[in-house]
């Protein structure tokens, strides 16, 4: 099973993007994201930025994983 995190992007440059999920801060790539600015929502896995996602979609995953 592949589980992706959902988390804000906190600032980009070249190619990479600091995100916070749960009070933590890390980087990932943002290679996959064309125009990702800070205060976007993005799906990560694996080390990488792999979508952008709406505020509505992550309450909805933020409520899912509060249930696991």
């Amino acid at each position: 099973m592949c589980v992706g995190l959902s988390a804000k992007v906190v600032s980009v440059e070249e190619g990479t993007a600091v995100i916070e999920a749960g009070g933590a801060k890390r980087n990932v790539s943002a290679d996959l994201i064309d125009d990702l600015e800070p205060g976007d929502y993005v799906m990560v896995h694996a080390g990488v930025a792999i979508a952008k996602i709406t505020d509505d979609d992550e309450n909805e995953a933020a409520e899912v994983m509060k249930g696991i």
